[in-house]
């Protein structure tokens, strides 16, 4: 088998991991659902969540992985034979996310074309998005464009492929974020939705803005996917966890903070004010932007940074749910890097065409009431990450006990954080967590409306 690859040093892996950890949870989904649970008071709930239980849930995977120097498949067997499904379970999210995550990636390709070609305003149009998606062959081509471009990273390895990408990508997207939102808020008629986006009003604090901050945690930060815990996997024991993981933190709520502050303000200013313009929720990205784009000076300019700025945070993300499968599969099967990768690669492109269907020429057939694309999310999503993450915290605080990994994190010196910790894994993160999958799943069949 091939010796087990790492990272030069922190500030690769805190690249890659933040890399990881920013996406298209941050870019799309986080400034949507901001717009619709309350702005403000999203955004503080969020902080705060992040704080606490994404900062335990980060430091465990990424001290589980370390601490066994193996991917989530085989991590949890080697941390307790009884409870070494959970790795399975964990490596399934990945396995159910990726194809799916490379046809949005395609899409986000096709708009970055599109506004690089100066077609704005047919991106404008209140049709395009879904002719686009429901045809037979141009979705596809994007999404080979994008899977091909994450599987040669993968196949590169760890040091030349994930590490150098990120290198490269994360600086490059900070200075794409924050040009983008300066440029946004300066806009005339921005100042109302910089207001609504920052200041918390009370009266928008509900359960439903508790759960959709919680459950947008797993989507930002790349937690329960068994993607930190591969990524632990390679971290060197030299480097500081707990510095790493507040590192990671404060990079990832940093661009989701900024992506609601291109967003939002963007929509207020070029829609005259119009709140309603916030409430087209996953659409947003790829049908309300693209008439802000359009009404600006410079729009397709303008629109093609933005999403090429969205496309480095998807190749990022897609990386690193490729590799967590690809790490797995290396692991089971003592298969070398290439070939691993490539049956990846052949299974995500089997079921991403699937997907692109679903919208299309099989858009009759659904699962459960669901289109393909729908029902993978709806499972890894609302079903498999808050499962995961809340068995992992059964494991380590009742199992194995919190000490198991506290002496793995305290390698480096003292956790300033140790008593908080214990308390978080053991009560406060599972029964919440608990909270969040009974909520996401009666939603999801339609018996919960929140």
């Amino acid at each position: 088998m091939e010796k087990r690859s790492t990272f030069t040093g922190k500030i690769g892996f805190v690249l890659a991991a933040a890399g990881s950890a920013v996406g298209l949870g941050n870019l799309w989904r986080f400034p949507y659902l901001a717009a619709k649970y309350g702005g403000g008071m999203f955004l503080l709930v969020y902080i705060v969540l992040a704080i606490t239980f994404g900062s335990v849930l980060m430091i465990t995977e990424i001290a589980i992985g370390r601490k066994t120097q193996l991917s989530p498949l085989k991590a949890f067997g080697s941390l307790s034979k009884k409870w070494g499904w959970l790795g399975g379970l964990a490596t399934v999210v990945p396995v159910l996310i990726f194809p799916y995550y490379c046809l949005i990636g395609g899409w986000v390709t096709k708009y970055a074309a599109v506004m690089l070609t100066g077609k704005v305003t047919q991106a404008a149009d209140d049709s395009f998005f879904g002719e686009y998606i429901s045809s037979t062959v141009n979705p596809l081509i994007w999404f080979l464009v994008f899977i091909v471009a994450t599987t040669l990273v993968i196949i590169f390895g760890v040091n030349r492929g994930i590490e150098k990408l990120s290198k490269v990508l994360m600086p490059a997207l900070i200075v794409l974020t924050v040009g983008l939102s300066v440029y946004v808020v300066t806009r005339p008629g921005a100042l109302e939705g910089v207001k609504y986006y920052l200041l918390p009003n009370i009266k928008d604090l509900s359960v439903k803005t508790f759960l959709a901050a919680l459950g947008q945690l797993f989507y930002s930060m790349s937690l329960a996917m068994g993607i930190m815990i591969t990524y632990g996997s390679y971290f060197s024991k030299d480097e500081s966890i707990e510095k790493a993981s507040r590192q990671i933190e404060v990079f990832d709520t940093a661009i989701a903070f900024l992506a609601g502050l291109m967003i939002i303000p963007a929509v207020f200013a070029f829609s005259g004010g119009d709140k309603a313009a916030l409430g087209s929720g996953p659409s947003l990205m790829f049908v309300t932007l693209p008439k802000v784009f359009n009404s600006m000076p410079g729009g397709s300019l303008i629109g093609a940074l933005f999403f090429f700025l969205v496309l480095f945070a998807a190749i990022t993300s897609s990386v690193s749910i490729m590799e967590a499968i690809v790490s797995g599969i290396i692991d089971r099967f003592r298969i070398s890097r290439l070939k691993a990768t490539l049956l990846v690669a052949v299974y995500g492109i089997i079921v991403g065409i699937a997907c692109s269907f679903g919208f299309g020429i099989w858009s009759d057939f659904t699962i459960l009431g669901f289109s393909i694309l729908d029902f993978l999310d709806f499972v890894s999503n609302s079903v498999l990450l808050p499962l995961v993450g809340m068995l992992t915290c059964v494991v380590v605080g009742f199992v194995i006990k919190p000490d198991a990994i506290l002496s793995e994190i305290e390698l480096n010196g003292r956790f300033t954080m140790k008593k908080f910790y214990v308390a978080m894994v053991k009560w406060i993160a599972p029964i919440f967590i608990f909270a969040i999958l009974v909520s996401s799943v009666l939603q999801g069949v339609g018996i919960l409306n929140i």
